[in-house]
């Protein structure tokens, strides 16, 4: 089933991308000839995120964006995105001839089909009625008198709420209509709440909520079942009927029941994958990751199949699902066991090997040798692997003190506990260790306890010819560069994230070697170019031949697929189109926040989704509401809810699933660091004379900014105190805000 949530069936809001991301050049609207000579085809989508939630049980190539990749591939083309505000703003570009396909999940109805030339469902959808466990009856639509119903605004939900109410106007019912990040966010927090929102969104929507928190009521159907659809422009024929054929023969809504030996695996073209949401499957950028996930992806793409990929919570036993043939293959970083091996699992060769190390405080005694150990305190969770290794210890002669936390204690608490002293210490993967560390500079990495520990994927006893099949490509991957290069990505520390901020820039000399380049583009952002400057290092070292593991490139780290949204055609390598995609970007996603936000959290956030991606930046501010935490501010308290999202209590229930969340929280803070030192640097008597004028005319653009002028005045203060004493802080900033007098 293609991916579909509270934005399925054309449903759109103020928060998708803008219509600046359209390109001035390269027009479609042609038919399937014309495309194929022009060796482009031009998408047009909604989401933001292309995946829109993480995919936890589906044929993971079956969103819309991957397939219109596949098409794209087929065709013989290269495959162009671009992101639009609604679903008018689509039809419009593909009947200009800007876009040749509305890639989404797209409402069919009458009006639209004497516009476009609509495909074949994808799915059927239709709008269904919710609200939290406290929430009033709404098993009956004549049950909604007197009542308010929230919907997405622009939405086909929207259309059909204002239709019913102007059918039943005795029902008194008022429409309440909200841009996506607003009406996610409130549905989510309501939930528990005594009088909880009531919606109308997409059933998929609806059952994704569901999923994510079990207090969701699902209640009536409101109007008729919507068809979902792609569209094209009106006389391409050729175009829609191969879109057509390639959707029919592609799309598969169910898995049969089959065995699941190679042979079978292979007759049906499909390949299912069991998982947990984690380190080896994850959403990030907008895009899946993770190593198992990428490894098991190109197994499926080597051998011509597709892939299922079926994730469950961490409480549900991957072994068991494989021995009961529910799914062919499973794994998530899964240690070797033999204990797994009795339940009736075998394991292919070994995929990574990790070993064990100790976190303690840097004021405590150095734990740099086993011997260290004897008299110290261990706290660990009750289940964890490390209570094994911790038992190995004593074995072995060492007179560590075991201590299990407390049961409500998460891994993230305990290294928390550690670093502020209230436990002595605790155990961590190697790989892992320097990271906390970094996270926490009161923590020191200490000895290693264990031997490297073996992990691979279960197959059930006696699948030998699945067991050959995997093995033999895993012999021939796992000796490859590029696997290396993997591994690495995910299981070793961003060198980048863990290297201090300084800075060694003596006042009057370049920041970096684009200062002109940033202040440019900065200044046409309305951002400050200092502060460009120390992301770009974050990002790239100033390397502008730089390309992450996961396909960012140039000074900024732009993914290809953001640079198209904004109007750039990657590779990303020239220093200035780098720059002008990355900070386009960075403002694209600031636009994106809370108006009301202070200017520097709005900052913070916005830094911090440039590296994560908003869809983890809001489940984090949703769980620092749900934690006490001001979920509109970053130090201190979303930060806090962001590292949380790699706990599987809280990433479970998240929309966009598990977080890497030590890679914003070091982002935002190195950035922050070196942003201070580089203000401190730019003010001083060499350079202030480059910069006066660039600090004027950002607080006279900055009138967007005045409603939270004392907060955005202490941004600009440290770089402008010599232009303005403290009598005139007043003046400036109303003239700033409203003008000559």
């Amino acid at each position: 089933m293609i991916v579909a949530g509270i934005t399925a069936c054309g449903d759109t809001g103020p928060d998708d991308a803008t219509s600046q991301r359209r390109p001035d050049s390269g027009a479609g609207g042609e038919d399937l000839a014309e495309i194929q000579k022009r060796g482009v085809i031009h998408f047009v989508r909604f989401e933001e995120d292309s995946l829109g939630v993480l995919p936890r049980n589906q044929i993971v190539s079956q969103s819309n964006i991957e397939l219109a990749r596949r098409l794209a591939e087929r065709l013989g083309v290269k495959a162009n995105f671009l992101v639009v505000e609604t679903p008018q703003q689509a039809m419009d570009m593909v009947v200009s001839g800007k876009a040749d396909v509305i890639a989404d999940n797209f409402g069919a109805t009458k009006e639209r089909g004497e516009i476009l030339g609509l495909t074949e469902p994808l799915m059927e959808d239709e709008h269904v009625l919710i609200t939290g466990k406290n929430g009033p009856d709404i098993s009956d639509p004549d049950q909604l008198q007197n009542m308010e119903v929230t919907v997405l605004a622009g939405s086909l939900p929207a259309e059909t709420i204002q239709r019913f109410a102007a059918d039943n106007p005795a029902a008194n019912i008022s429409v309440r209509e909200l841009p996506l990040p607003k009406l996610w966010p409130l549905l989510l927090n309501s939930i528990d709440k005594k009088e909880p929102v009531i919606a109308l969104v997409p059933r998929t929507g609806a059952e994704a909520l569901a999923r994510l928190r079990d207090k969701i009521k699902i209640g009536a159907r409101i109007g008729e079942p919507v068809p979902v659809v792609w569209a094209v422009r009106k006389d391409a024929k050729k175009l829609k009927t191969r879109i057509n054929n390639f959707l029919t023969k592609t799309l598969v809504t169910e898995v049969p029941d089959r065995d699941s030996d190679w042979e079978s695996i292979k007759e049906s073209g499909i390949l299912r994958f069991a998982t947990h949401n984690g380190p080896g499957y994850l959403l990030w950028k907008g895009s899946l990751h993770g190593l198992d996930y990428e490894l098991v992806r190109r197994f499926a793409d080597e051998n011509d199949v597709e892939l299922q990929v079926i994730v469950v919570p961490e409480s549900t036993d991957l072994t068991e699902m494989v021995e009961s043939g529910q799914v062919d293959m499973a794994g998530a970083v899964t240690t070797i066991t033999e204990r797994r091996r009795k339940e009736g699992v075998e394991f292919t060769i070994p995929i990574l090997e990790t070993s064990q190390r100790v976190l303690s405080h840097k004021d405590s005694p150095p734990i740099n040798s086993l011997r260290d150990l004897d008299g110290r305190k261990l706290t660990l969770q009750v289940n964890s692997a490390f209570i094994d290794t911790a038992r190995q210890l004593r074995k072995q002669g060492i007179d560590v003190d075991i201590k299990t936390a407390p049961e409500e204690f998460s891994f993230g608490d305990i290294i928390g506990a550690v670093a502020n002293g209230k436990f002595d210490a605790t155990l961590e993967d190697s790989n892992l260790a320097e990271v906390q560390s970094a996270l926490y500079p009161d923590l020191v990495a200490g000895v290693v306890v264990s031997d490297p520990l073996p992990q691979g994927w279960m197959v059930a006893q006696g699948n030998t010819s699945l067991l050959q099949q995997v093995n033999s490509f895993l012999e021939s991957f796992l000796a490859s560069e590029e696997n290396r290069a993997m591994v690495n990505n995910y299981f070793k520390p961003n060198p980048r994230l863990l290297k201090a901020a300084k800075t060694r820039i003596q006042p009057g000399d370049p920041l970096s070697p684009y200062d002109e380049l940033v202040k440019k583009y900065a200044l046409e952002h309305n951002l400050d170019w200092r502060l460009v400057v120390a992301q770009m290092w974050q990002e790239s070292n100033f390397d502008p031949g730089a390309e992450s593991q996961v396909g960012a490139q140039g000074l900024m780290q732009v993914m290809p697929r953001t640079a198209q949204e904004m109007g750039f055609q990657p590779p990303l390598f020239d220093p200035e189109d780098s720059l002008q995609a990355g900070t386009k970007y960075l403002n694209w996603v600031r636009e994106r926040l809370d108006e009301e936000l202070p200017a520097d959290e709005r900052l913070w956030f916005a830094l911090a989704a440039y590296n994560a991606g908003i869809g983890h930046l809001r489940d984090a501010r949703a769980l620092a509401e749900q934690l006490n935490l001001d979920p509109d501010k970053w130090f201190d308290n979303v930060e806090v809810a962001m590292l949380k999202l790699s706990e599987p209590r809280y990433f479970e229930k998240a929309r966009y699933g598990y977080a890497r969340g030590e890679e914003p929280v070091l982002y935002v803070r190195n950035i922050r660091d070196l942003y201070r030192a580089y203000t401190d640097l730019a003010s001083g008597e060499v350079a202030r004379k480059k910069t006066d004028d660039f600090i004027l005319t950002t607080i006279f653009a900055s009138r967007p900014l005045c409603d939270s002028a004392p907060q955005d005045w202490s941004l600009i203060k440290p770089a402008a105190s010599h232009l303005f004493d403290a009598k005139t802080e007043k003046s400036i900033l109303s003239l700033a805000c409203f003008g000559s007098p």
